[in-house]
């Protein structure tokens, strides 16, 4: 066990993040190939019925998937 916060286990195969992860302006963070970035923000539903409430629910997919937070297929 190492005595720091962040740290990557011998052969590479586990990274540690203990501390925080800062990614530069030029940097980028992906998983399996597809780069992951802040989906934007989905207002508070207002909805009053059950269509209001699916379309909202479906804008919130949406922009899940568009950030690769979610996969598309």
């Amino acid at each position: 066990m190492s005595n720091v916060k962040n740290y990557t286990e011998q052969g590479g195969e586990r990274t540690v993040i203990g501390g925080t992860l800062d990614i530069t302006e030029d940097g980028k963070l992906t998983f399996a190939g597809v780069e992951v970035s802040p989906a934007v923000n989905q207002v508070d539903s207002t909805a009053t019925d059950v269509e209001g409430l699916v379309a909202d629910f479906n804008a919130l997919l949406t922009k899940l998937k568009e950030s690769g937070l979610m996969a598309s297929e």
